[in-house]
């Protein structure tokens, strides 16, 4: 009896798993299709490429799907990129690049999606180097489908160079170490 009630319950378990799995297989998603370029240099659209520095805003196209071109015109080469929206949740987007290391997407404390591109290789002149001073890049928007595109002029606001969150969570854990010993060198 109580071997039919466990093989009952697991029985069920992978029922309602697969389900689930079945249902997040179908989910739409979001794409975005790049902070692209590589090793080279995108080559701007006749109507020239858009210079921006640390921090820029800007809008998707219209149609919810295109191409945005940029230059980086900050006077830093950029290890990290951050993306931040309010009109699709972090779990309808996916991140394609490959200039980064990776690319995290996150909801914030505040219910905005971060899209967050971080890491570089060195100094080598392959993929993963960031984006440099004077480089151009394209932010593209694509469809997943016929419906399940990007809102036509959602607004972004982007941040260069931001912290790693490891990053942070070192410096607060080394700060921490220091306001601690300070303490036992005052008592």
């Amino acid at each position: 009896m109580r071997t039919n009630r466990i093989v009952l319950a697991i029985a069920a378990v992978l029922l309602f798993s697969a389900a689930a799995l079945a249902d997040s297989v179908n989910d739409p998603k979001i794409i975005i299709q790049g902070v692209s370029g590589g090793s080279s240099f995108i080559t701007c659209p006749p109507s020239g490429c858009e210079p921006v520095g640390l921090t820029f805003s800007f809008t998707t196209p219209g149609s919810g799907s295109g191409k945005l071109f940029f230059t980086n015109a900050s006077g830093e080469n950029w290890h990290s990129l951050a993306l931040i929206e309010t009109g699709v949740p972090a779990s309808a987007v996916t991140c394609v690049q490959a200039l980064f290391l990776s690319c995290q997407v996150k909801t914030l404390q505040n219910g905005a999606t971060e899209i967050l591109l971080s890491g570089v290789a060195g100094k080598t002149s392959n993929a993963h180097f960031g984006i440099r001073n004077g480089q151009n890049f394209d932010i593209g928007f694509k469809c997943n489908g016929k419906n399940d595109c990007w809102p036509g002029g959602l607004q972004f606001m982007a941040r260069a160079n931001v912290p790693e969150p490891a990053t942070v969570a070192l410096l607060t854990t080394g700060l921490a170490a220091i306001f601690s010993r300070r303490r036992r060198w005052q008592a």
